[in-house]
């Protein structure tokens, strides 16, 4: 026959077991829904970052076309001085375009005389020509364009 000691020690551990088996189930649910809402947050920081990223670049489009004149005078485009003006920046074609929102090969066609910009266009060149240089490369570090002028050279 058991001792009475050892039957009450087993009763206490199988209860002991049983409680902490309860808990131990209640913070694994706690856990799981925390590792489901900490996905849910880190897909929803992506997105806003995604969209902040995409405004930021909408921004940087829009301020670089502010016309830099009243709005009632109406701006010459000259390719020849477009030409003067990108080399005074010291600006490749493609991060003149960047600035403009445009290709450098369309850059390359105004300046040749082949094409023309839209009317824009026109205003976003006009918006550079008050700019100096530290302020146009200011301008394309904020459009990212930077990354690729280092790989020119």
């Amino acid at each position: 026959m058991p001792n009475i000691a050892v039957v009450l020690r087993e009763e206490i551990l199988r209860l002991s077991r049983r409680e902490a088996r309860g808990q131990v189930l209640s913070a694994k649910r706690a856990t799981v829904q925390h590792r489901k809402d900490i996905a849910q947050l880190k897909r929803q920081v992506a997105a806003l970052q995604s969209q902040v990223k995409r405004l930021g670049r909408m921004e940087t489009k829009m301020s670089a076309g502010e016309p830099a004149v009243p709005a009632g005078r109406k701006v010459r485009f000259v390719a020849k001085g477009l030409r003067s003006q990108r080399l005074r920046l010291g600006l490749s074609a493609n991060e003149l375009g960047t600035l403009v929102g445009v290709s450098g090969q369309s850059i390359y066609n105004w300046e040749s005389g082949d094409t023309r910009p839209r009317t824009e266009q026109i205003a976003r060149l006009a918006a550079l020509r008050g700019l100096g240089k530290r302020a146009v490369q200011a301008h394309l570090q904020k459009m990212g364009a930077a990354k690729t002028r280092g790989k020119r050279g």
